[in-house]
Parts: C-alpha cells; structure tokens; sequence
C-alpha cells in the first residue's frame, strides 16, 4: 500500500516530544524512518526493533543529524532497559506484535516528565471509534491514488524492506482500559486510518 499511515501521523508525534527533551527510545524502528525524524531535531535516540533485517536498513541510512541514533536487535519485551533514562518513547504501530503490559516497562525507563507516545492499532468498540474509521475510507483511497501517482512519477516504490504485518486483536475498550490501569493519568486519542494515539506523561519530581 502506497499511503504508509505511521509516517502520516509523524508530525503528530513530534508535537508530544517534551521541549526539553534531549534522549529518546524508538521501540520497534523497522528502518528507521520516525528515529531519523527524532535525530533531526537534535535527540539522541536509541532505536530497537527485533528484525535484523529491519535494523540492518536502518543502519545503512544512519542519522541525518544533528543528533545520532544507535540501532539494535532488541526485543523491548524482555530487555532490561535503563530506568529513567528517556525524555521521550515512541512505539509506532509495534504495541500490538507484544504484550500490552509492555507500556508499563515503557514507563519505567522516561525522565521525569518524559513522555510516552504510543501510535497504535485496535478495533473499533464504541459508535464513535466506527465514525471517525468509516469516515477515513474515502480521504485514504484519495491520498493512495496521489501517492501512487508519485510513485511512478519518481521511478517506483520506497526499496526498503517492509515490516511484518500483524492483525491487532485488542478492541478499543480494552486498550483504553488496560493503559488507565497500567498508565495512570494517560489519554487515549482514536485517529483517522484505523490508529489511535496513547500519551502518558511521567510526573516531574518535586522538592
């Protein structure tokens, strides 16, 4: 499919990155293309993704600067990540290949007040999760129609390796309330193109 619906919403996630933020996590890079975005505004980002083949595209591209990435073969799910190290955690449409519990390990490793920013895939439990995705349809056979056109227009379709695809099967009412157990105080925004956005932010310290 010619529209990517992860990278249209990476303007999106680049609004939830702390000002002050200097460090991130990329859980589940691929190739990296949101990890590049996080470099390109001064981070420095640590990107993991289980996939060698994923990582090993990613590599070859590197950083666009001014900050660096470092790429690793890494299942999020059962490492022992840093505590408290990260201003700001991204998982683009990789929550749903683990456990969701996963956001709490999440959770463990942002600064005080880092946030995590989770663009994830569920079905549709409520009349307004099926409004806001029925109502995509069309502007999405529109923007695959203007990609496609691009596309040929700029010798064929992206090289690099696609990631696998897997059906999600957590509905909506259960993301929601498995993040308000787990993530207490997150909010939950259901989005065009069958995503949806779960933002928690850690608590600043207090003196």
């Amino acid at each position: 499919m010619p529209f990517d619906h992860n990278d249209h919403y990476h303007p999106l996630l680049l609004r939830q990155v702390p000002r002050h933020a200097r460090t991130a996590l990329d859980v589940g890079c691929g190739t990296g293309r949101f990890a590049r975005r996080l470099a390109a505004t001064g981070l420095t980002v640590d990107a993991l993704d289980v996939a060698p083949d994923m990582v090993e595209a990613a590599r070859a591209l590197g950083s666009p600067g001014p900050g660096t990435i470092r790429y690793r073969v890494q299942d999020v799910s059962r490492a022992e990540l840093p505590a408290g190290r990260y201003d700001v955690v991204s998982c683009l449409a990789a929550l749903h290949h683990m456990p969701f519990a996963t956001v709490a390990a999440l959770r463990t490793v942002l600064a005080p007040g880092g946030v995590l920013a989770v663009l994830g895939l569920g079905r549709p439990s409520t009349a307004g999760d099926w409004t806001t995705w029925i109502a995509a349809m069309p502007v999405n056979l529109a923007a695959r129609a203007v990609v496609a056109a691009g596309e040929r227009l700029n010798g064929g379709p992206d090289p690099l390796p696609h990631p696998p695809i897997r059906d999600t099967t957590m509905t909506m009412a259960e993301i929601r309330r498995e993040s308000a157990r787990l993530l207490p105080g997150r909010r939950v925004r259901v989005l065009p193109f069958w995503r949806y956005l779960l933002t928690y932010r850690e608590p600043e310290l207090t003196r």
